[in-house]
């Protein structure tokens, strides 16, 4: 989402959380109306707990595999906004906690993530779909073996004064 969203989206979310609250309140009444938001709350919260525990064995299985959980990775930031959204009161919220809750939603996510996001290491390799490949270098890069590389001065130096005094 750019940043000139974020202050758009703090007035509007707000603002639909009110309208849904009047519009079910009227509806349903003052006391059942809160006792819905205290139940989705309680309702969230263990669906978080049932689902994040699936989602660290999963996530323990790739790594126990060799692979990157990238994946699973991505699923958990998506149940983490989905507690959240859930414990915020509001139906609206609850609306968007909940579809996060389902995996294919879950999965679509991931997928519209994954078209736009490439990760690089340290090393130059770039990770996709749990595997590594290496790209080669642009050339701005130089890569030194341990013997192309020393940390003693060198007296010869153009740079120094000679040997670092003591």
């Amino acid at each position: 989402m750019p940043f000139s969203l974020i202050p758009f989206a703090l007035l509007v979310i707000p603002l639909l959380e009110i309208a849904a609250f009047v519009v079910i309140g009227g509806q349903i009444g003052v006391f059942p109306t809160l006792a819905l938001v205290v139940v989705t709350a309680v309702i969230g919260s263990i669906l978080l707990r049932v689902q994040g525990f699936g989602l660290l064995n999963r996530i323990q299985a790739e790594m126990n595999a060799g692979r990157v959980p990238a994946r699973e990775l991505v699923h958990g930031v998506m149940l983490l906004v989905a507690g959240i959204l859930l414990l915020t009161p509001g139906f609206v919220t609850d609306a968007a906690g909940f579809l996060l809750f389902v995996p294919p939603v879950r999965d679509a996510v991931w997928g519209f993530v994954r078209s736009r996001v490439r990760v690089v290491g340290p090393d130059g390799a770039k990770f996709h779909d749990g595997a590594s490949e290496t790209t080669p270098r642009d050339g701005r890069t130089i890569d030194l073996d341990e013997d192309d590389f020393a940390r003693e001065p060198d007296p010869d130096t153009p740079w120094g004064d000679g040997p670092p005094r003591s």
